[in-house]
């Protein structure tokens, strides 16, 4: 009865997962400096920061967040100094070599720090909030059961987390690692531009 309904969600949500955006790049950094166990739980991070939406969005808040530009405006803020954050960190990486790459892997960055930083990245995006409203205010018929809208959302998280998973697994291969590992620090400060220019461009994001 609900299959039309789900296949339309899982169609625009791949859409929206697959374009590169700030979680894109901080599993894809995660992955190459600091190793698929990094990169693995980063991507479980994002995964999991899609129930904050989700929850939002049944509870109707996310309605309330897109019509306060206050709301909107702290929400946007928030993300915006931590991806300049992590950003700034990035383009200050310097040079290292294979052995110090794997410190890196087995030392610096803990799981919980690896799912923290990806958590952190999709609950504060605003544009995820706008993006999960709209579906779940639009896409979705009001009289659908909570049950299957509760189905949807975790259909939602495990999608993206296997995706997720999917780029760490790939970028986290030795082959890819070994060939970063001189030019690594250039690759850091190329995503660190990015996560800076992502978080300049939600800072100067206006609330519909």
């Amino acid at each position: 009865m609900y299959w039309n309904e789900f296949l339309t969600i899982a169609l625009i949500h791949l859409l929206a997962v697959a374009s590169p955006g700030p979680d894109f790049a901080v599993v894809v950094r995660e992955s190459v400096v600091r190793g698929r166990r990094a990169g693995l739980f980063t991507a479980l991070g994002v995964g999991s920061g899609i129930l904050i939406h989700v929850t939002y969005s049944l509870l109707g808040i996310g309605l309330i967040v897109s019509q306060s530009i206050l709301l909107f405006s702290i929400l946007k803020w928030l993300a915006a100094a931590y991806l300049l954050y992590i950003g700034i960190k990035a383009l200050r990486a310097r040079p290292m070599d294979a052995a110090s790459m794997e410190g890196e892997t087995t030392v610096a960055r803990s799981a919980l720090a690896a799912f923290s930083t990806g958590f952190i990245t999709n609950g504060l995006n605003p544009k995820a909030t706008l993006f999960f409203l709209s579906l779940f205010a639009v896409v979705i018929d009001p009289n659908t059961p909570l049950s299957v809208q509760l189905g949807y959302g975790a259909y939602l998280t495990g999608a993206t987390a296997l995706w997720f998973c999917l780029v760490a697994l790939l970028f986290s291969q030795q082959r890819v690692r070994a060939g970063f590992a001189r030019m690594g620090h250039w690759f850091d400060r190329l995503t660190g531009a990015v996560l800076v220019g992502l978080g300049i461009k939600l800072a100067l994001t206006q609330a519909r």
